[in-house]
């Protein structure tokens, strides 16, 4: 198996109180529609390095999931993760840009797979079903355990910040 390259963008916003919130994405299709915990994602996709920048990309997929285009901001690198996923390795470069938008404004891209199994017929479904802002621990529990690092990472930048 091939690795994967994916890049996303972790948009946050800063409450009255200073606490943190980060906007994921709970993913789309049949095989998450009845699972939260660890069924959540950085808006986030695949991308080819010789192709196109992992900025541009991350900017593009985040456009594609949400249907909404990244808030003006600054870009704050969070780097590189590589994780197993369902289909090998993939190594995950993410930006935190802090901004806010509003979920039910979410209009998610979609995609075709063969449903139900061995039917030989394609049906269409979001990349995302839902999008929410959760705390970082909420968020923590939330997400996929490949993407929690940047959780922590975001979270020693703005203590730095």
């Amino acid at each position: 198996m091939t690795d994967k390259t994916s890049a996303g963008v972790l948009l946050f916003r800063r409450g009255a109180d200073a606490h943190v919130e980060v906007l994921i994405g709970h993913m789309g299709g049949p095989f998450f529609a009845r699972k939260d915990n660890g069924a959540w994602s950085i808006p986030k996709g695949e991308y080819e390095p010789e192709l196109e920048d992992a900025q541009a990309a991350a900017s593009r997929e985040f456009h594609e999931e949400l249907g909404l285009f990244v808030p003006a901001g600054d870009w704050i690198p969070l780097g590189d993760v590589r994780y197993s996923s369902g289909k090998g390795k993939k190594t995950l470069t993410v930006w935190a840009v802090e901004g806010d938008l509003d979920p039910a404004d979410v209009v998610p891209g979609t995609f075709e797979m063969e449903w139900p199994p061995r039917s030989g017929k394609l049906a269409s479904f979001p990349e995302i079903d839902r999008a929410e802002w959760f705390d970082l621990d909420t968020a923590r529990e939330k997400l996929g355990t490949g993407q929690r690092p940047y959780l922590d990472r975001l979270n020693d930048y703005l203590g730095q910040a």
